[in-house]
């Protein structure tokens, strides 16, 4: 359904209307649908941008701070294990209890890690860094 509108246009974009409207486009009126259907569409996605920017800024910002995070946390664990790997004996093939030993450690270990983060404790927020007693 099409309603009937009377609008008053600038000379100038009256003539520019006139010049569309006489090439292949068709008429006046689709013309100015057309337009301000795109003019209405921009308007919009503007405003639904406008919206979303400070949320979006922030998660950008968050989104740093854990990458950042993260490169901290990989850098220790590689520091870390590489050091473990220079100063540690390997264990003689021989010695099986050495070896059930440390695999009951690194199972140990594992589970922990698995109850840490299930419980949503973190090590590093329960320690003194600041020269507190380390056990």
């Amino acid at each position: 359904m099409k309603i009937r509108q009377n609008l008053y246009l600038d000379q100038d974009l009256s003539t520019a209307l006139d010049r569309l409207a006489a090439g292949p486009r068709g008429n006046k009126s689709r013309v100015v649908n057309d337009a301000l259907k795109v003019w209405l569409a921009r308007k919009g996605a503007r405003e639904i941008d406008d919206l979303l920017k400070p949320r979006l800024d922030r998660l950008s910002r968050e989104l740093e701070a854990t990458r950042r995070d993260l490169d901290v946390v990989l850098e220790t664990l590689a520091l870390f294990v590489r050091y473990q790997l220079m100063v540690t004996a390997p264990l003689p093939e021989g010695d099986a209890a050495a070896r059930a030993v440390g695999r009951d450690r690194f199972e140990a270990f594992v589970a922990q890690v698995g109850r840490q983060i299930g419980s949503g404790k973190r090590t590093l927020s329960s320690l003194e860094i600041d020269g507190g007693s380390h056990d």
